[in-house]
């Protein structure tokens, strides 16, 4: 990590949260307003009238753009896999960190259809978190590098950032992350991840509950939550959507891990996540009542659960197309029709 990441500190986290910008809302009027001249009924085109709205707002511009797309993938490895929580051993994290790197991986072939820029951020495999059911699964210095680190992808010019993670057993990650954040039952929260069920699920859902209780002096601020329950690739999801916020950066969230790592912004800051969309509903079972939570609407809803960004990725798509209609269709007057009476 560069020597910025290697000083952060909660305390600087703490101070950027105080400063999101706000949308700009002249350019979401814009938007608005050109919806209504568009030859169309109104609202007729739904959702993709709301995403060419929402990229206004958060891009900071009006027309909007969608032509260079970044996919980001951040690869982490966890402590608690050695509690036998997941079907494959974490060796596959760096198996398929370098299977990305070939471009033989879901992911590539999804960016390759939006034109988009993949990068891969490794997190330090060779040195996982701790075992979260004995205590913090990073201390804080750890944790804020990883969010610094994740930072640090948001570059100039990008015009919509996917979000994406890597990990073996990250999704014991995640469902303790919620139930930290959220409250209710371990086993509200825990689902198959990569494929475990009967036996495994319910042990899966007893670990969850014992890094909970393991960590109770840490949870009554989001990010002793996320240090506690956390893994570094959450943790850089989530400084990659605070430093998308300041760069007036909207972002496209994956499935259950990526928006439990999403939702610690959103309890430091009710508005903390109003330029992300969800991208799809994953099939993990507690995705749509994470979603439901956070007051996020799903784009897509395709039964996927693979991660690695694939959604977000797939929903650039979408982008594309409301930013097509928005920019290309002729207006009332242009087109000579006539409009509603």
């Amino acid at each position: 990590m560069t020597g910025a990441a290697a000083q952060a500190s909660f305390s600087e986290i703490r101070g950027l949260i105080g400063h999101l910008p706000g949308p700009d809302r002249e350019a979401a009027a814009a938007a608005a307003s050109r919806q209504q001249s568009l030859t169309k009924p109104p609202g007729s085109l739904g959702r993709l009238e709301e995403i060419a709205q929402w990229l206004c707002a958060w891009q900071g511009r009006h027309p909007p753009r969608c032509e260079r797309p970044r996919v980001a993938v951040f690869a982490g490895n966890h402590g608690v896999a050695a509690q036998g929580v997941s079907a494959y051993p974490q060796s596959v994290t760096a198996q398929m960190v370098q299977n990305f790197l070939a471009g033989g991986a879901a992911v590539n072939q999804l960016t390759k259809l939006i034109d988009g820029d993949l990068r891969v951020y490794e997190m330090d495999l060779e040195h996982p978190t701790d075992d979260f059911t004995q205590g913090p699964a990073m201390d804080e210095a750890r944790a804020a590098r990883a969010m610094a680190y994740g930072m640090m992808s948001v570059e100039p010019a990008i015009d919509v950032m996917c979000l994406g993670e890597m990990g073996i057993a990250n999704t014991t990650s995640a469902s303790a992350l919620c139930l930290a954040l959220f409250g209710g039952a371990a086993r509200d929260w825990v689902g198959p991840g990569t494929g475990v069920s009967g036996a495994a699920l319910e042990h899966k859902a007893r670990v969850v509950e014992a890094g909970v209780a393991a960590n109770q002096a840490l949870l009554g601020d989001p990010l002793g939550v996320l240090r506690a329950l956390g893994g570094e690739e959450l943790a850089a999801i989530a400084g990659a959507i605070l430093a998308a916020r300041l760069a007036r950066t909207p972002v496209l969230l994956d499935g259950f891990a990526c928006t439990a790592a999403a939702a610690v912004i959103a309890r430091l800051d009710p508005h903390g996540l109003d330029h992300c969309m969800v991208s799809h509903l994953s099939a993990e079972p507690a995705h749509a009542m994470l979603c439901q939570r956070l007051g996020l609407r799903p784009l897509l809803s395709l039964d996927m659960r693979l991660g690695e960004a694939s959604g977000a990725a797939l929903a650039v798509n979408l982008l594309k197309a409301a930013v097509a209609c928005h920019t290309g269709m002729a207006t009332f007057a242009e087109a000579g029709v006539s409009e509603k009476a």
